[in-house]
């Protein structure tokens, strides 16, 4: 499974101190059907622990995510400043799955190459 973000996303997890182990957690849960929300259409809500302390108090990141095969880490916020994403947000991210979640290799490696998204490191 490939994992990436976005550029709005990396920033955020930036911000905010959030490593890529713990986007590689997140979305290997999701994978295993450890789904905090499935909001359909390929997109995902799932928690992310602060650094230090739990996830039930963290970050809240939106994925777009075909389990096995590809998850990009789009959007994210911190529970304390907002509760959920409205309505036509979700509409939206819906969209942008249907489009990214269909990426072929070419389209994949065209983003890479104009850096707007960035493959979420691994361990080692």
């Amino acid at each position: 499974m490939r994992i990436f973000k976005t550029v709005p996303f990396g920033r955020f997890a930036r911000r905010n101190g959030i490593e890529d182990s713990a986007l590689r957690d997140a979305a290997e849960r999701a994978s295993r059907g450890l789904v905090d929300a499935d909001l359909g259409g390929g997109v995902v809500k799932q928690r992310v622990a602060r650094k230090g302390q739990g996830r039930s108090g963290g970050f809240r990141t939106i994925l777009l995510f075909r389990n096995g095969e590809i998850v990009f880490f789009a959007y994210g916020f911190a529970k304390k400043d907002r509760e959920n994403i409205g309505k036509d947000e979700l509409q939206a991210f819906r969209m942008l799955a249907d489009q990214m979640l269909n990426f072929g290799d070419a389209e994949v490696q065209a983003a890479i190459r104009n850096h707007t998204i960035f493959e979420v490191e691994n361990d080692g």
